[in-house]
């Protein structure tokens, strides 16, 4: 990424929509984590547009990561060594995303991040466009985000807990695989609660 604020999200830090969407996300992940055994739903997984298409590509599942400063990568990542055995894994995972993980907004970056097999034809697609809309339509709330695609480096922070995060639920993670970071333009984007 280009820039420490681009890796941090500070560039909009004090957005009203950036504040109500990571504390709408904090909340929905915790939930999913609690209720639903840690799947992703439409809360998780936008449908993705590439720009100017009408048409969405499809859904892809994004993952919330805290900003570098308020990191547990680490942590994540001895979680994931500390058996071999997938369940096992799996319910630690649930168990600490379960608990305090997403009860703070404020330490969480508002760029989303995604994985893609290596050599992903679809992924090469979203990175050549530049820039993808992201559309969260659940729990009564929609949140559309223009956002500035990147190709995550292993050496990024965000890269890394990505990683960590995907491993505690797919041990057979390829080591190559493709993160692509989505950088919200939060004067672009918009949000609208459902009318019941």
């Amino acid at each position: 990424m280009s820039s420490v604020s681009a890796v941090l999200g500070q560039s909009y830090s004090h957005h009203p929509l950036r504040s109500a969407f990571l504390k709408w996300q904090c909340r929905v992940r915790q939930l999913a984590m609690r209720d639903n055994h840690g799947r992703p739903d439409d809360a998780i997984t936008p449908e993705l547009f590439l720009a100017g298409d009408p048409a969405p590509m499809g859904h892809i599942i994004t993952i919330l990561n805290k900003s570098p400063k308020h990191s547990v990568t680490p942590e994540l990542v001895h979680m994931a060594k500390k058996t071999n055995d997938p369940a096992q894994r799996r319910s630690n995972a649930l168990q600490f995303f379960s608990a305090t993980y997403y009860q703070k907004a404020a330490e969480f970056s508002d760029i989303l991040t995604a994985t893609f097999p290596p050599d992903s034809p679809g992924a090469a697609k979203i990175r050549a466009a530049w820039h993808v809309r992201l559309q969260f339509d659940a729990y009564a709330q929609v949140f559309d985000l223009h956002c500035k695609v990147w190709r995550l480096i292993p050496k990024n922070p965000l890269y890394q807990s990505t990683m960590a995060h995907n491993a505690l639920f797919n041990p057979a993670l390829p080591p190559d695989t493709v993160v692509l970071g989505f950088e919200p333009d939060w004067d672009a984007s918009t949000s609208k609660a459902e009318v019941q």
